[in-house]
């Protein structure tokens, strides 16, 4: 079986909600990243086979598969199929696994990864308007568990599932608070070195400006500023706006295809996708399935998590990876190093493709040879991945 390797990794710069990039549907946001992965890499578009694309809410501007309608808006043949599909949080690191999947059984050649949210013009749940998701027999199945609201449409909240992950592995408001601060601190270290300019790839708009930057780091917060904000999800509680990930606009693209066919073609790889997963637990907690996934990724791989040279977990919540480190024992300081969605954003369907784009930049900028990102989704599931620098 051949193997599957990333030939380029590029993002927009993440925007606010009713920020920079509120002006630009999201179909617009994914042709600039196409374009933008194609000129940089080389990649001739009339040889790509797919694009995958994540996307979480389908509706509106989102609706009738964003992946082939970014392909007609960015210029690209007719001949480029696309496909959309909605692994919740983890959509685009999804469609990287579908990407590498289909290369490695010589289904294609060259397929094209990536994901887009534009959660200011559609707006996050926008998708479940006029009806329930959740059928009777699900809501038989958990109702009385501890976290399920007896009277809400959506009787799994992410939030509350934060909660429970704080008091189950016993974090408080002061550990959230201080990750939230690093985060936004790493963050700003990196945009003040130029760590991220390579892989950005800045959005022209409408009034003649380009946005070139992530807006979602808070420069000017502090732990006091944090400790002011109240906890919506329990009175007692300790998870925050502050503490959790912001709500956001962005989009990701990654080329994959197989080292072969990138060395026929002219390409230089930049990592091979050495082992993915996908793995679930609890849907009322929901958040903690990034710790059984990165053990079923170590496991397949062969490795120890201290072998990893940097580790990706999104920062949903800052409960998130705060449990993950308990349950790995990693080396925080190899956590997150650019900061996380708390600083930068997480523009849900295109997330997983900016995470993989920025742990790439950092395994290249650094000579760390292995990196695994994961990546908590709604319904207790998370993906894995572990790539190779090459």
């Amino acid at each position: 079986m051949s193997d599957a390797v990333i030939v380029g990794a590029v993002r927009t710069p993440v925007g606010r909600r009713k920020g920079s990039l509120a002006t630009v549907h999201p179909v617009d946001l994914s042709a600039h990243v196409l374009r933008a992965l194609a000129e940089r890499t080389g990649v001739d578009p009339t040889q790509v086979d797919d694009v995958v694309w994540g996307c979480v809410s389908q509706v509106g501007e989102q609706s009738w598969n964003v992946a082939r309608n970014a392909v007609l808006a960015a210029g690209w043949p007719e001949s480029v199929p696309g496909t959309t599909l909605d692994r919740q949080c983890g959509s685009s690191q999804q469609a990287l696994h579908f990407a590498a999947a289909t290369v490695m059984s010589g289904q294609a050649d060259l397929v094209v990864a990536g994901g887009v949210e534009s959660m200011t013009r559609v707006p996050m749940g926008s998708s479940v308007a006029g009806g329930m998701p959740f059928s009777e027999q699900i809501l038989a199945r958990y109702r009385g568990v501890e976290g399920v609201a007896e009277d809400s449409p959506l009787p799994f909240n992410q939030g509350v599932g934060a909660e429970l992950i704080a008091q189950r592995w016993r974090l408080s408001r002061s550990q959230l608070d201080e990750f939230a601060l690093a985060s936004h601190e790493k963050a700003a270290a990196a945009q003040d070195a130029g760590a991220f300019e390579a892989e950005l790839a800045p959005v022209s708009l409408a009034d003649g400006g380009k946005f070139a930057a992530d807006e979602g780091v808070r420069r000017d917060t502090s732990l006091e500023k944090l400790g002011e904000l109240p906890t919506p999800f329990r009175p007692d509680g300790v998870v925050t706006a502050g503490s959790a990930s912001q709500i956001s606009d962005g989009a990701a693209a990654l080329a994959v295809t197989t080292s072969e066919w990138a060395s026929r073609h002219g390409l230089r790889p930049l990592a091979r996708v050495h082992t993915a997963v996908v793995a679930a637990d609890d849907p009322v907690t929901m958040l903690t399935a990034p710790i059984p996934a990165t053990a079923k990724a170590l496991r397949r791989a062969g490795l120890g998590i201290e072998e990893i040279g940097v580790y990706e977990v999104n920062e949903a919540f800052a409960s998130v990876p705060l449990a993950w480190l308990a349950e790995t024992e990693a080396d925080p300081e190899r956590l997150n190093p650019r900061g996380g969605a708390i600083a930068l954003g997480h523009p849900l369907g295109g997330s997983g493709a900016r995470i993989m784009t920025t742990m790439l930049a950092h395994m290249r900028d650094n000579g760390i040879r292995y990196g695994l990102q994961t990546m908590c989704e709604g319904g207790g599931m998370a993906n894995a991945t572990i790539v190779e620098l090459l």
